[in-house]
């Protein structure tokens, strides 16, 4: 397969190098990566500035946009073919569940989707390290083809895996998406030119543990990979005279 990898973390993180090896054996690989960490950006685009792209390797470009960004340019040309799979990881930390609204890995992913490419996000799910990536690569190479095979026009995959040793052999269970509710702390300080600065510190995170979701997978020791949709969906619960009393009103102009 041609595969391109990205991520949030930036382009010489250790999670993306270890992928680039692991692939790199069978498969043709390019990396376009964000040229430092962009975690947390969720599927932003760069719309009001141009952006820089540089030449690393042989196979391999830096951009100062977002993973999302990554993605769309090598669609339009920076590699010199549409690749047949995206893989964005492996990111240091989980994207389980409700993470994936923040997660610029997820967006990445989302945004091949989107291309009309199979997306895959990778993620460790451990905070606090050693981050041992060779094993989860090692597992993404053995099962790519599993995972693309999951893979549909409006879905995207994600998988996340828990800290274990290189060369140690993960059991993948099929899983759905957790809810994780965090519980931010922000810290307010008083600057100079009455400017007032606040910090996001680390919170507490409140997980709906139910049984077979991908949080409740990775903490049995396991690997869970979840079809995440990639388009927005109607949550329903509108009837039709709702639908078009609220066009009436807007034909109307009593709603603005």
């Amino acid at each position: 397969m041609k595969i391109l990898l990205t991520n949030d973390d930036g382009y010489s993180s250790e999670g993306i190098k270890a992928l680039e090896l692991a692939l790199g054996t069978a498969h043709e690989v390019w990396t376009l990566a964000p040229d430092s960490e962009r975690s947390g950006m969720s599927h932003s685009m760069s719309l009001r500035h141009p952006l820089k792209i540089r030449k690393m390797a042989e196979r391999g470009y830096s951009c100062s946009g977002t993973p999302a960004d990554c993605v769309i340019l090598a669609a339009h040309g920076v590699i010199p073919f549409v690749p047949d799979v995206v893989v964005s990881g492996i990111n240091r930390g989980p994207n389980l569940g409700t993470d994936l609204i923040y997660s610029g890995t997820a967006a990445a992913a989302r945004q091949a989707t989107l291309n009309g490419i199979p997306g895959i996000a990778v993620s460790l799910a451990t905070y606090t390290g050693p981050f041992r990536y060779v094993a989860l690569a090692n597992l993404v190479a053995e099962r790519l083809e599993y995972l693309v095979s999951l893979w549909s026009p409006d879905v995207f995959i994600n998988l996340n895996a828990p800290e274990e040793p290189d060369g140690y052999r993960y059991d993948i269970v099929e899983a759905f998406p957790s809810r994780r509710i965090y519980k931010d702390t922000i810290k307010f300080f008083e600057g100079p030119e009455g400017y007032s600065y606040c910090f996001f510190m680390d919170g507490h995170v409140d997980t709906h543990q139910e049984k077979g979701s991908d949080e409740d997978v990775v903490n049995r020791g396991l690997a869970s990979v979840t079809r995440v949709l990639a388009y927005p969906r109607a949550a329903g619960g509108l009837s039709d005279g709702g639908s078009e009393g609220l066009a009436l009103a807007r034909e109307d102009g009593a709603a603005r």
